[in-house]
Order: structure tokens, then sequence, then C-alpha cells
């Protein structure tokens, strides 16, 4: 068992050494998460809003036990090395920060992320000297695992209303400096912005497609410098947004949506669980 997962952690691993940037989809349930392995992507990422909107819930109110049981099935339904969408990793501590960490890699994960952002009290960006300790105790818990656990720093300005390119950047060169792996700031509104943070770290950087960033392409994002490429609750909501449409034709009295449907063959030939 410690051999497979060092083999998915080295996989992983290799994929962020590059060439190239590489896609990592986001399944939100065991059956989503079978059908991407058996579409040929290498690596796949969970989501906390799909998996919170699969429950009937609104992303950030699923706690940390719940997240850390969702991200073990989706780690045990796929020979891929899996990330973890780890919110602020349920605690505003640096301490609390390591032990969801820790907590975390145990599962089998391949990496994980840490937000600078706390949704209690209404919402907060941390201060960046605490964001940071954050990090670096995040950091320390990820290199304590036996198997290696690759760590993504998270900015989350851009989509918590700050819109400051120069402090984003400030911020993921300090986490860089305290050992994250991989950098990411949600959001960012072009490719001259992404052009820009890539070059001012040195680390690989995951960029999230997103509506407003929805025209761009994996080629372009390459050449702005991208590693990683993650779509975050994007299949979810696309899957969900599929059967409002559906609900809504079907109330005006057709079926065309039928035409679009995955066969069951289709959708068979990716499940394991065939009996």
């Amino acid at each position: 068992m410690n051999q497979e997962r060092r083999n998915k952690a080295d996989a992983f691993a290799a994929l962020h050494a590059g060439p190239g940037a590489f896609v990592i989809p986001n399944p939100w349930d065991i059956g989503s998460t079978q059908i991407l392995a058996g579409m040929g992507f290498k690596a796949l990422a969970t989501t906390s809003a799909g998996y919170a909107n699969s429950k009937g819930r609104l992303d950030g109110v699923i706690g940390r036990d719940e997240m850390l049981a969702h991200v073990a099935e989706v780690v045990a339904a796929t020979d891929l090395p899996v990330n973890a969408d780890l919110e602020h990793c349920y605690g505003d501590s640096p301490e609390v920060a390591a032990e969801t960490i820790r907590l975390a890699a145990a599962t089998g994960l391949a990496g994980g992320s840490i937000e600078d952002y706390s949704p209690d009290g209404g919402g907060t960006i941390y201060d960046i000297s605490l964001a940071t300790e954050r990090v670096a105790a995040a950091v320390e818990a990820a290199r304590s695992s036996e198997i290696p656990f690759l760590l993504t720093a998270r900015a989350e300005n851009f989509v918590r209303g700050n819109l400051d390119l120069d402090d984003t950047i400030k911020r993921l060169q300090a986490f860089e400096a305290v050992g994250a792996d991989v950098l990411y700031a949600p959001g960012l509104p072009d490719l001259d912005a992404i052009r820009t943070v890539c070059q001012s770290v040195g680390k690989p950087v995951n960029v999230i497609m997103i509506p407003s960033g929805s025209t761009m392409t994996t080629a372009q994002l390459e050449d702005a410098g991208v590693r990683r490429i993650s779509l975050g609750a994007g299949l979810a909501r696309a899957a969900l947004g599929a059967l409002m449409d559906a609900a809504r034709e079907i109330q005006s009295g057709s079926y065309t949506f039928l035409d679009k449907a995955a066969s069951g063959a289709d959708i068979g030939a990716h499940m394991r669980g065939k009996e």
C-alpha cells in the first residue's frame, strides 16, 4: 500500500515538474471520479463546493471530518493521484492547519491546499504574517508525512473582492519562501495577470478555469507559464446546469435533452463496481 501511495506521489510530482501544463479536473463523487479517471486524465482534485452541493449544502459549511471522509472515498475510487481542496484547513491557527494537513496526508492524498481566507465571522483574508505562519506550519506537517505530500498555498484576494495584484504576488512569494510546493491565486482576471504571477514566483502555478476565464485555452495558459489547470466546481456546476436546463425543458413539454445524454454503456464503461 505504501508503495502504491508513493507511486502516486511520484507521478504527481513529475506532472508538476513539467514540461508544459496539465489539467487536473475536479470530480465531486465516486461516479464522476471514475469517469474522469477512465477518460485518461493524469490526476484529479476534489472540489469543496461540488461536494457540498451534492449533499444539498453550500460551500464552506462542510466540517473537517466529513470532508476528509469524502476525499478518502475519492482516493479509494481511483488509481490516479488526488489533490484535495481543504479550504482554510478548518481553523485559523497554524496548529490546526498543520493537524489538518497531517490528517489529509494519512488518507492517501498526493497533495492538498490551504487558503489565506477564513469564512468565519462573515469572512476575512488573514493578515499576511498569520497567513504565512499557517502555510509554514502546513509545510512542516506535509514534510513529516512518510509519503511525499505537495502543498498548494492559495492567495484568495481576487475571489474575495480584493483586486490587488501586487498584494497577491507578495503573498504568493511569502508562501513560496516558507516552502509551499504549488502557488495558486484563483480568479486572476486575464492572461497578462496570470503571466505576471508566473514570472514573479519560482514554483509551479495553478490556475482555475472559471466563467470569466473560460475563453482562455490550455495552450495560452501554458505559454503564460501555468503548470496546472484546475476547474474547481466547474464540472459539478456544468452537470447541475444541464440538469436544470433539462428540467426546464420537461416543464415546457419537450424532451430533446435526452439526445445529448450519455448512454448507460458509455457511463458503465468507466464504473469499477459493475456488479
